[in-house]
C-alpha cells in the first residue's frame, strides 16, 4: 500500500479548519480514509495483474498436459478429449477389433509404423501401450479433416463389403485402420499421430507425456 506520506495532497475543501485536539482528530480521520480508499484501489489494480500470471485456457490448450479417467470406457465405446487444439480419440478395443487389426497389413501404406507418426513405444501392431486401448489424434494426414468411426458391417457405400471397421475422412476418401494406419492409394500420406501418453492409474492417462517420463 502507498505510504500515507506520499499520497496525494487532500483538497482544501476537505481539511477539517481550525486548531486544538478536535481538529486533529478530524484532520487524521480524513487521512486514513483517503488511504482505505487508495489502498481499494491498488488492490483493484493488483487482482488483473496477479491474475495474468496464472495460465490461461488457451495456453494449457496448447501445451498442457490431459488428464483423462477411462475407467467408465466400455469395449468398443470411443471418448475424444482435446489437448493442444486437437481432438484425441481413446477407444478401448475388443478382442474381435485386435483380431481384425492383424489381417489388414496387405492393404496398408505404412503397417509397421516406421514413419515417426508415434513414440517409439507405441512402434508397434497396435500402435499402442496397451494393446486394447488405442490413442490417436482425430486428425486427417492429408488436409486436416476429421475422420469418422465407422464400424464393420456399417453398409457405407463409400467403404467395401470386407470393411472390418476403422476410421473414415468424407472429405476425400482416406482410410485408417483401428490403430490410426492408412490404407493403401488413399489421399493422406501417413498414419494417424498417436500423440504421447502414460499411464498415471489402472484407468486413467495422462495425454501429452511420454511413457518414459517419470
Amino acid at each position: 500500500m502507498t505510504p500515507i506520506s506520499t499520497l496525494p495532497e487532500l483538497p482544501a475543501s476537505l481539511v477539517p479548519a481550525g486548531d486544538g485536539p478536535a481538529h486533529d482528530a478530524e484532520r487524521r480521520q480524513v487521512v486514513l480514509l483517503a488511504a482505505a480508499v487508495a489502498g481499494v484501489g491498488m488492490a483493484a489494480v493488483a487482482v488483473p495483474f496477479v491474475s495474468s500470471f496464472a495460465p490461461s485456457e488457451r495456453a494449457r490448450a496448447m501445451g498442457a498436459s490431459v488428464e483423462v479417467d477411462i475407467s467408465d470406457l466400455p469395449p468398443g465405446g470411443i471418448k475424444t478429449v482435446e489437448w493442444r487444439g486437437k481432438p484425441v480419440w481413446i477407444m478401448r478395443r475388443t478382442h474381435a477389433m485386435l483380431v481384425a487389426l492383424a489381417s489388414q497389413d496387405a492393404g496398408l501404406a505404412d503397417p509397421d509404423s516406421r514413419k515417426d507418426q508415434q513414440p517409439d513405444y507405441a512402434r508397434n501392431p497396435q500402435r499402442s501401450i496397451k494393446p486394447e486401448v488405442f490413442v490417436g489424434v482425430g486428425i486427417c494426414t492429408h488436409l486436416g479433416c476429421s475422420p469418422n468411426q465407422v464400424p464393420a458391417g456399417s453398409g457405407n457405400p463409400s467403404l467395401g463389403a470386407d470393411w472390418s471397421g476403422g476410421f473414415f475422412c468424407p472429405c476425400h476418401g482416406s482410410t485408417f485402420d483401428l490403430a490410426g494406419r492408412v490404407f493403401k492409394n488413399k489421399p493422406a500420406p501417413t498414419n494417424l499421430e498417436v500423440p504421447p501418453h502414460r499411464y498415471i492409474a489402472e484407468g486413467t492417462l495422462l495425454i501429452g507425456e511420454d511413457a518414459s517420463a517419470t
